[in-house]
């Protein structure tokens, strides 16, 4: 009977602790997962990053939001945080009539289209030519191209208006839609990196098929790199287009006598037109609030580009990676 006791007794505490070695194995795979990236404790800590970034990030849009549709009273008032008592559409009437919205829209357009096109074309151009071709002095070329974006455009603020002035540049588009034709806009050193990667990546068996088949060069251009080179338009057609628009300070410099400006100055010499309260005052506040519905109006065109675009614009980045032959 001892002898049984016993056997009964080992096998019970080997199931005891089988049970028990079943029971950490399953926890520790809830927690941790298979390799610490599908457990529990990561997720919860992948998910807390995630919504901390994106109250951050989207604190100040809901700030706006909810503050350019309050009354003076509701700014006021310490009981209205969040939520106005009433949608007080009449801040954004303020601001639409007084920079005249659907004009002062049609010009920041123009101002971020023209000039966007223009620098997706010359920057396709010249990166096709630096990735593609040897000549004499590439190298060089290549290292005074980005030392354009190294040195601040401070430095040569001056040199360039008058230059500018003496081809009679200022006070017209010109001024940014010249330099963008010639691969020298803003940021230009940028489009022209991205699309010297983007062809360095097209694979020579194509070219030199085209070659074979009779292509001259601009044909192998125009028909082989440009429609594989989709990915990279987009790309930087839509980083142009969003710089040309929020550009202020060049624009306040080289546009300054026309009554072209891009959306943001427009919105702000409004608002400083009509910014003469005193603070503290019932009207200053509400003057607040129609600034914010002036920031709103002012972004609401990348928004709404950025909503329809988003879709081929993560596409693009993504497909921007792929590596060639």
């Amino acid at each position: 009977m001892n002898v049984w006791a016993k056997i009964k007794h080992y096998s019970s505490k080997e199931k005891q602790s089988e049970v028990t070695r079943k029971a950490k194995s399953k926890l520790h795979f809830i927690l941790l997962g298979r390799k610490l990236t599908d457990g529990l404790i990561y997720k919860v800590v992948l998910y807390v990053l995630l919504v901390s970034l994106a109250y951050i990030y989207l604190y100040p849009m809901l700030y706006m939001i909810t503050n350019s549709f309050m009354t003076s009273s509701d700014i006021i008032s310490a009981s209205v945080r969040w939520i106005p008592s009433t949608l007080n559409w009449e801040n954004y009437q303020i601001v639409w009539q007084g920079v005249n919205y659907p004009r002062a829209l049609w010009d920041a357009f123009l101002l971020a289209a023209l000039p966007a096109l223009s620098a997706t074309v010359s920057s396709a151009l010249v990166g096709y030519g630096f990735a593609k071709y040897n000549f004499p002095f590439k190298k060089t070329l290549m290292a005074l191209l980005i030392m354009t974006f190294i040195i601040p455009p401070q430095i040569t603020m001056m040199p360039t208006f008058r230059m500018y002035s003496n081809y009679e540049l200022l006070g017209t588009i010109r001024a940014f839609v010249y330099p963008a034709i010639l691969g020298q806009g803003l940021n230009g050193a940028i489009y022209i990196l991205i699309f010297y990667s983007f062809f360095k990546m097209i694979p020579k068996v194509l070219e030199e098929s085209a070659q074979l088949d009779g292509a001259t060069p601009l044909q192998t251009f125009t028909k082989i790199a440009i429609p594989l080179a989709i990915p990279a338009i987009i790309i930087v057609f839509l980083f142009s287009f969003v710089w040309y628009y929020n550009e202020t300070y060049l624009s306040g410099l080289y546009l300054r006598d026309s009554g072209m400006l891009p959306m943001p100055l427009r919105v702000q010499e409004f608002i400083n037109a009509t910014d003469n309260f005193p603070e503290g005052s019932p009207a200053f506040e509400l003057q607040q609030a129609i600034r914010l519905a002036g920031n709103i109006l002012t972004i609401l065109p990348l928004l709404i580009l950025y909503f329809f675009t988003q879709k081929h614009f993560v596409e693009s980045i993504d497909k921007t990676g792929i590596t060639g032959e």
